[in-house]
């Protein structure tokens, strides 16, 4: 793949797609070209664009960049991932590339990792692969079908059980300016149990990266996933996100979705869509930005078949000069008689130029059905810091407990109680920087 420099990375894109010389089947390479075709006729989304109103990325995208730069794994430390007290295995990938030397996966029965240009054979991989990311409206996705260049795929088989969470170390390194793009597809057969944990780091002295990263995720009948991601990126991380799940029969899947003060940008889609009976999701997200930061989330929830239940909730919190978004869609489609679908977006803005853009939407096309959507926008209740100060506690400690007390609605959820402590001692150690 060429690392030439262009003059903007649509051109260099133009370039790559056309010396590209992958080694995969003929109806893949087919797959790509009219991804890529799809995405030269509409180009970057801009911020005329409904779903990219608040989210400039022309920033980012008229830069040059290296596409494919050169991996030192023996310089990479993988540290700053670290969760006290979470025993899991443990698979590091640096700029979306696997690293096996790096990465402590034992043997584990019903389990399969592997890179994802390795995973061309396996059966769920040619039953899933960009079956329903691509479905969608995002044009990102395109981009990253036609040129991605690494990712992973895991497999669970029919009844399997993992024992230990999966932890999934997303490392961003390189000494001059690049853009990544990466594809990963999970898939959890009938009645299987995997846990996964997802963090982004950034290794010290990183030239500004930028990646354009989709997810795949496929519940089979009765499958259960939890999931997490964990954004702790530096500031030269910028991260445009798509994670795409379709659930069966009596399946379960709980996000939980957490931004912390680092990445200078993050515009994360989630998609969930709940194609049988008896189906539940659970979408958490707890959002706390500083400086000049951008995270955005926009979640859809699409309830397609009858008797299945969602539940979203998140919660941003704002400082310094950051901006949190939040856009949330529950589509109750005709047939999807007896949903039950809730959600709830709160923010408490801290710093005085800090801004949040919400637009909860809810759209019901079935007429038996329980929903409802809501929005509260605040700052810190002085009644609140006043009783708190009155009885002993310092302003600033008195400010850290508040937050707490706002975020713990979304943390207390979590089902893993290492990740949940790791990211409320993130929490205050973020606020910290207001003192």
């Amino acid at each position: 793949m060429s690392t030439l420099v262009a003059e903007s990375l649509y051109e260099q894109l133009i370039s790559a797609f056309q010396e590209q010389n992958t080694q995969e089947p003929s109806h893949l390479t087919t797959l790509r070209q009219h991804a890529f075709e799809r995405f030269q006729q509409e180009g970057f989304p801009t911020v005329k664009n409904e779903e990219w109103k608040y989210t400039n990325i022309h920033p980012l995208v008229n830069s040059s960049y290296v596409l494919h730069s050169p991996l030192d794994a023996d310089k990479v430390d993988t540290r700053k991932a670290d969760i006290p007290g979470l025993d899991a295995y443990r698979i590091v990938l640096v700029n979306g590339q696997y690293i096996s030397g790096l990465s402590s996966l034992e043997g584990e029965a019903g389990l399969v990792v592997k890179p994802i240009s390795e995973a061309y054979a396996e059966p769920n991989f040619e039953k899933h692969y960009a079956k329903h990311a691509d479905q969608s409206d995002n044009i990102m996705v395109q981009l990253n079908t036609a040129l991605h260049t690494a990712g992973l795929y895991i497999s669970v088989a029919k009844g399997a059980v993992i024992s230990k969470p999966i932890h999934l170390v997303h490392v961003a390194a390189g000494e001059d300016a690049f853009f990544a793009q990466t594809r990963n597809l999970i898939v959890a057969e009938p009645h299987a149990e995997i846990e996964i944990i997802e963090s982004f780091v950034t290794t010290d002295g990183a030239a500004k990266n930028v990646h354009n990263k989709v997810t795949e995720i496929v519940v089979e009948e009765e499958a259960k996933i939890q999931h997490y991601y964990l954004q702790v990126a530096d500031p030269a991380s910028h991260y445009i996100m798509h994670t795409e799940v379709y659930q069966e029969q009596h399946s379960l899947y709980n996000n939980y979705n957490c931004n912390l003060p680092g990445a200078s940008f993050v515009r994360h889609n989630i998609n969930v869509r709940l194609d049988a009976e008896q189906v539940e999701s659970h979408l958490y997200g707890i959002n706390l930005t500083a400086d000049q930061q951008l995270v955005d989330n926009h979640t859809i929830v699409d309830h397609m078949k009858p008797h299945c239940e969602s539940y979203e909730w998140y919660k941003n919190i704002p400082q310094d000069e950051s901006t949190a978004v939040f856009n949330g869609k529950i589509f109750v489609r005709e047939d999807a008689q007896k949903t039950n679908a809730f959600q709830q977006n709160n923010n408490m803005l801290i710093g005085d130029k800090s801004a949040v853009y919400t637009k909860p939407q809810l759209e019901i096309f079935a007429d038996d059905v329980k929903c409802s959507h809501g929005c509260t926008m605040g700052q810190f209740d002085e009644d609140a810091l006043f009783y708190l100060r009155a009885r002993g506690i310092g302003e600033e400690a008195a400010r850290v407990l508040l937050v707490h007390a706002f975020a713990f609605d979304v943390t207390s959820r979590f089902s893993n109680d290492q990740v949940r402590q790791y990211i409320e001692h993130l929490i205050e150690i973020g606020l910290e920087r207001n003192k």
